[in-house]
């Protein structure tokens, strides 16, 4: 079993290294694997039907459409919004107008799906405003950094759906799970902010003027239609009106609708997105079907269970477990995207968190939150990079500033570990009331 492992593992060092493109590296070391060890076994007659399973799927209907949703609203002038409505709201908070990066992206992120859009719209209002007002360069940077990655963690999330169709869980109940986590890592980004912003006013920029309840009022109502997205989506899915895949389809027509409210989305910019969407989705559909083929094929060879077999024969305990797959996926993640990161690893961790008594569910939420991390670890966390692109700083500086909020998301790991029930009661109790 030994020698097939170092196989499998010498066709993806191989194939990925040489630039194939990851979804046809799998493919490829799934054959190349099955060739040598099972030549009975008909490797493409198994490879067609696993395409076949993944591109019919009824589970990956809302992926496309929530991209599509992503892209349009990157179009749009929503960040704007969102930064004039906040920032009356953040004068008397400890830190000002810092917390306007993690307050935006939350919302942002419960529309968008996406952790590269949510960095990207809202950076590049919020960053250079930040800057222009004399905030923290360090703080500013590290602050985006971080909470752009609630873009996967609080639904509607393109890597939950992901993770659902592989591991064959309820996207909804993914959905659910991310809530509260999210909203707990958002609210610890806060409290960081506004305990170095006290340590250190020199920090935080010019104050705003002060304002009026009606002027607050007022500039609140340009979150309107962000509310109204997110109450439409995210509402239409928990209350049982709509299927994820349905309430994407009315996100599309929201955002659609915001563009042409705002008059920020041109003919040509729909067609854009539109192109850009369809670009996205062919990518993460070879990547999916390349790691079903693969996970299919390591199951008739047996990997799995052996590999489960020794982590067992070490007899860790089930937080030591996580321990050790935290450190692993984090190191993974150093040198790969995180997607790819998961649906490589997905068929091997997966049993082993099953036999450790943890369920999918509960998994799902913690691999994304360890994706997040991947984001911003160099040199390919691609958060970092577009930080990069926005600021203009070093890929060192920008991982620099991002390392407090990556030991954030490092003690929120741990805390879903020691108590998983943070992310399982909401979607227990969903259920339950059904």
């Amino acid at each position: 079993m030994g020698q097939i492992v170092a196989a499998l593992v010498l066709f993806l060092v191989v194939l990925l290294g040489a630039g194939v493109w990851i979804g046809l590296g799998l493919i490829g070391a799934g054959i190349g694997t099955l060739s040598v060890f099972m030549p009975q076994m008909p490797a493409t007659k198994l490879l067609a039907q696993q395409l076949w399973n993944s591109a019919t799927s009824l589970e990956l209907l809302a992926l496309p459409l929530f991209i599509l949703m992503a892209e349009i609203l990157f179009r749009t002038r929503l960040a704007e919004s969102l930064f004039n409505g906040l920032a009356p709201w953040t004068r008397r908070l400890p830190g000002r107008m810092s917390h306007i990066t993690v307050l935006a992206s939350t919302l942002f992120a419960a529309v968008s799906g996406s952790s590269a859009a949510t960095t990207a719209t809202v950076g590049r209002i919020t960053a250079g405003e930040l800057l222009q007002r004399g905030y923290d360069r360090q703080m500013v940077i590290g602050s985006l950094a971080g909470a752009g990655t609630l873009g996967f963690l609080i639904p509607p999330s393109v890597i939950m759906i992901i993770y659902g169709v592989l591991a064959e869980e309820s996207i909804l109940k993914l959905f659910i799970a991310g809530v509260i986590p999210g909203g707990l890592l958002a609210g610890a980004y806060m409290v960081y902010l506004g305990a170095r912003s006290v340590m250190n006013p020199a920090l935080v920029g010019e104050a705003l003027p002060p304002t009026s309840w009606s002027e607050k009022v007022h500039a609140a109502l340009g979150l309107l239609p962000v509310l109204c997205l997110i109450f439409a989506v995210i509402g239409s899915m928990y209350g049982g009106i709509a299927s994820p895949t349905e309430a994407a389809a009315v996100g599309v027509a929201g955002a659609i609708a915001i563009g042409a409210l705002q008059r920020s989305l041109t003919p040509r910019g729909l067609i854009e997105a539109t192109l850009l969407a369809a670009q996205t989705c062919a990518m993460i559909g070879l990547i999916i079907m390349g790691a079903m083929f693969l996970s299919v094929g390591l199951g008739y060879l047996g990997v799995p269970r052996f590999v489960a077999g020794q982590i067992e024969a070490l007899n860790l305990s089930p937080f030591a477990l996580i321990v050790v797959l935290l450190i692993f996926y984090v190191l993974l993640g150093c040198l790969m995207e995180g997607m790819s990161c998961i649906v490589m690893t997905l068929p091997i961790t997966l049993p082993l968190i099953l036999a450790a008594g943890y369920d999918k569910v509960w998994f799902g939420v913690f691999l994304v939150l360890v994706v997040e991390m991947a984001q911003i670890t160099p040199p390919v966390g691609f958060n970092l990079i577009v930080i990069q692109r926005l600021t203009g700083d070093r890929m060192g500086a920008v991982a620099r500033a991002a390392l407090p909020f990556f030991a954030i998301m490092v003690a929120m790991a741990l805390l879903l570990a020691v108590v998983p029930q943070i992310a399982t009661w909401l979607p227990e109790t969903m259920s339950n009331r059904n």
